[in-house]
């Protein structure tokens, strides 16, 4: 394995988490999640084109590190086409659209654009401070999250929790695992259960991994044992992430996480979503109107170890579900903890 770039950074704290995304003002360092946990492989990202790829083939993943990625590469943009607003108003257009879910992509580039300014070259000094607000933000509102959701969690003999939400997929320490870190620092929690999350694996690949580092017990489960698991009394709180979370509490995220929901409400256990405020968007009334991203059928196959479809098949792979806000017992952001009924239109 190779070791954490030695990039001086005002990130660096072991309050924030280990940092899996790194800028050092002209080269974009990003751990390719892809290869964990068999190795820490880090991708150097130098054009627009290598961040869109990043983004779009889940080198880099989770919304709110989707959207600081998005960050810097506005910036590297702006270095790319020699400040030339044109050319970098035309990549920001293809880097929004990289992955259509995550509302913190949009988020983040809205934020860039607002800070090139209005000349005919775009401020570079002025992207790159909001690029590194933007991460530092994240950071501070991670530490947050963590203290209120922890803090709401009292003493459990289990959580579960579904896909990878900690420092691989934000800023700092996390966003559900940043809440289930600071649960189990705090002796409110006995253990820790990560659904596998298919086909990509996040949860045995990365969730698992960052729960070791932190000294975190954990098992994971297939996505099929979680109803025996909940039945057999191990659990007593569900707590994942988002993607977007629209006014009314409708929260989408990783795909299986309705399912969770419903298993959850039958079960008597609860249910708790973590994302930052940028995931929130008052303008969505409802979870019905966001778009789901649908993924190639080839990562379906590739998960079983096939090379390709067998003969007669066809699958359906959408990458999120939309959970209706009236199973989730708590949303917490940096802003506190909401109850429903939400209301988010003062938000953000």
């Amino acid at each position: 394995m190779s070791s954490i770039l030695p990039i001086d950074s005002p990130f660096e704290a072991p309050e924030n988490g280990f940092q899996a995304i790194r800028f050092d003002g002209r080269v974009f360092h990003l751990l390719d999640q892809r290869e964990l946990p068999a190795r820490e492989r880090w991708l150097q990202l130098d054009d627009l084109d290598s961040v869109i790829a990043a983004i779009r083939d889940l080198a880099v993943r989770g919304a709110p590190a989707i959207g600081i990625t998005a960050a810097y590469g506005a910036v590297i943009r702006a270095r790319e086409v020699g400040l030339e607003r044109g050319p970098w108003l035309e990549g920001m257009a293809r880097l929004e659209a990289a992955r259509p879910t995550a509302v913190n992509l949009s988020w983040a580039v809205a934020r860039m654009r607002r800070a090139a300014g209005e000349a005919e070259r775009v401020d570079l000094a002025r992207l790159e401070a909001e690029a590194r607000a933007i991460h530092a933000e994240d950071i501070a509102a991670n530490q947050a999250m963590a203290r209120a959701g922890g803090s709401e969690i009292g003493a459990c003999r289990g959580i579960l929790t579904h896909c990878n939400t900690g420092s691989l997929a934000t800023g700092g320490v996390g966003t559900a695992l940043g809440v289930i870190i600071q649960a189990a620092k705090d002796g409110r929690v006995e253990r820790v259960f990560a659904d596998e999350t298919r086909p990509w694996l996040q949860g045995s690949r990365l969730t698992a991994w960052e729960l070791a580092r932190a000294g975190v017990e954990a098992r994971v489960l297939v996505e099929g044992a979680a109803a025996a698991l909940m039945a057999a009394g191990e659990v007593q709180w569900v707590v994942v992430g988002a993607d977007r979370i629209a006014a009314n509490g409708d929260v989408a995220n990783k795909i299986g996480t309705y399912a969770l929901a419903v298993l959850a409400r039958h079960h008597g256990v609860k249910m708790m979503v973590v994302a930052p405020s940028s995931t929130l968007d008052p303008a969505m009334e409802n979870g019905q109107g966001i778009e789901i991203e649908q993924r190639a059928a080839d990562e379906i196959w590739a998960a079983a170890g096939l090379t390709e479809a067998p003969a007669g098949f066809a699958a359906w792979n959408p990458v999120f579900d939309v959970t209706p806000g009236e199973l989730i017992d708590c949303i917490v952001t940096e802003q506190g903890v909401h109850r429903p009924p939400y209301d988010f239109s003062g938000a953000r």
